[in-house]
Formats: structure tokens, C-alpha cells, sequence
């Protein structure tokens, strides 16, 4: 399978990287001539544009920042799609509304592209280990068809169901990590104003059964969200705010882990 990829950020170049040194033909291009530099000694070869990139490649991993930026890229003049053949696969690694896969499928489905939403977490070091987690939607003998290249990169993934599933298990996990922040960094307060050191605290819960993520994050920030907001902060207010359209889409109750994840973004400085 010949292998395209757009969007060489710190969680995508590392991805790409992994399937250009697992030995497939893989395709490159990025707005920035910077981008490409890292891979300058692989066998990766470069496009002028996304649909060149698309014309020479069976599947395009996308894996930009939200949704205005996957429909530009995909739908833009010279986008993948002007370039995809019937039979190709589009992978959206971004964190996007479902509702943008399904209205890029529908567009694609008439030149005979298949699209499977791919979100992906943890980080570019899981990515550069062979350890990302990746949520996919669409259909099965789409998912896997292309489930072998997500493998160089990735373990485990998890075929949830039909396409949007992945976005909306990737902003439902968005969620409760944007909550457990705030519950984390109330925590380690509440434990200093009645005399016990937050290092000592984030130590101890770090090894007991209240353990998360996010308390390691926010222990490691000296016990505050601001490098959270200033590293995070736009994303997981996006995030936030995609799940809670859906939630009231579908006429369903959050309940407390919205509150809670509203009151990381008033904490963090960006309410939704």
C-alpha cells in the first residue's frame, strides 16, 4: 500500500515516520518547507501539493489541527480529494466534529473514496514507540484494509463502529481528561491549605488508586494548570465544546463531567 501523509506537527511526524521506516511507499507534504527537513534521509518522497500527494498514494493519513483545516486540505483547490482514485482511502487522524467525516464522505463517495475517521492519543513519543492509541470509524473491510500501516504506529486499534465513532470516543476521553484536571488541581489545593505538601501528595496519589493522567500532568506543572493553558488550553476548549454540541444534538444529559471540565476552562482561562 503507497502511503500519504500531511501534517508533520510534533504527534504527526513522528507517525509518519514510523510507516516510512516500516518500509512503505510513503508520500509527503507540508505547508512548511521545515516540516519535511527530518525526513530529508528516508526514502520519503515529497509532493508539490495534496492532490499530487493523493494521486500517488492507496491511502492519505491526515493528521492537521481541527476542522476548518481538514476541509481546506481535503476540499481546497489542489486538495487530496481533486488527486484521490476511486478504490483510496482518506484517514482522518485530526480531532473533528463527526459531522465533518460524514460531509466529507458524502462528497467523496461520488469518485468511489472511502473515508475512516482515525483520531489518534498520546503524544509523539507514543507514536515514536510503536504505543499511540488510535479510535477508528467506518466501515470494517475499510478499517482493515488500512489497519496495518496504522499498526506501525500504533497499539492498540480500536475499530468502534461506523464512521464518526472515533471522533466521538476521542472527545468523550477529551472530556473526562479536561475534568480530572480540575478535580486533580483541587485536590492538591485543598491538601495544601490544610498542611500537606502538594510534591508529597502528587507522590502518594500517583501510586494509589486515584491515580491519573492528569494528576500527572498537573503534579509535574509544579501542582497549577498554567502550562496546561498555555500549551493545551484552545484545544481542550474545542474539544469540550464539540462533545457538548453532540451531547445536546442528542438530547443527552453530560452530567458532572461537563461541570467539571467547564471548570478546568474557567480555570485555565478559556471558557467555552
Amino acid at each position: 500500500m503507497r502511503v500519504g501523509f500531511i501534517g508533520l506537527g510534533s504527534q504527526g511526524a513522528p507517525m509518519a515516520r514510523r510507516i516510512v521506516d516500516s518500509g512503505y511507499e510513503t508520500t509527503l507534504w507540508a505547508r512548511r518547507p521545515a516540516s519535511l527537513e527530518p525526513f530529508a534521509d528516508t526514502a520519503a518522497k515529497v509532493a508539490a501539493a495534496p492532490a499530487e500527494l493523493a494521486a500517488a498514494s492507496d491511502l492519505v493519513c491526515l493528521c492537521v489541527v481541527g476542522d476548518a483545516d481538514v476541509r481546506e486540505v481535503v476540499t481546497g483547490a489542489d486538495g487530496v480529494l481533486a488527486g484521490m482514485a476511486a478504490g483510496t482511502i482518506l484517514a482522518v487522524h485530526s480531532t473533528v466534529h463527526p459531522d465533518t467525516c460524514r460531509d466529507l464522505a458524502d462528497i467523496a463517495v461520488a469518485q468511489g473514496v472511502s473515508i475512516i475517521d482515525a483520531p489518534v492519543s498520546g503524544g509523539g513519543a507514543a507514536a515514536a514507540e510503536g504505543r499511540l492509541l488510535v479510535m477508528v470509524g467506518g466501515s470494517t473491510d475499510i478499517v482493515e484494509r488500512a489497519r496495518p500501516v496504522f499498526e506501525t504506529y500504533a497499539e492498540p486499534v480500536v475499530h468502534l463502529g461506523p464512521l464518526g465513532a472515533g471522533q466521538t470516543a476521542k472527545l468523550l476521553n477529551n472530556l473526562l481528561f479536561t475534568a480530572n484536571l480540575a478535580t486533580a488541581a483541587s485536590t492538591l489545593a485543598l491538601g495544601t491549605s490544610i498542611g500537606i505538601d502538594p510534591t508529597r501528595l502528587g507522590e502518594v496519589i500517583s501510586h494509589g488508586t486515584a491515580d491519573s493522567f492528569a494528576l500527572g500532568r498537573v503534579v509535574s506543572a509544579g501542582g497549577t494548570l498554567d502550562r496546561i493553558a498555555a500549551h493545551a488550553g484552545p484545544l481542550l476548549r474545542k474539544d469540550v465544546g464539540l462533545i457538548a454540541d453532540l451531547a445536546a444534538a442528542a438530547s443527552a444529559e453530560p452530567g458532572i463531567v461537563l461541570d467539571a471540565a467547564d471548570a478546568t476552562l474557567a480555570m485555565i482561562d478559556h471558557p467555552r
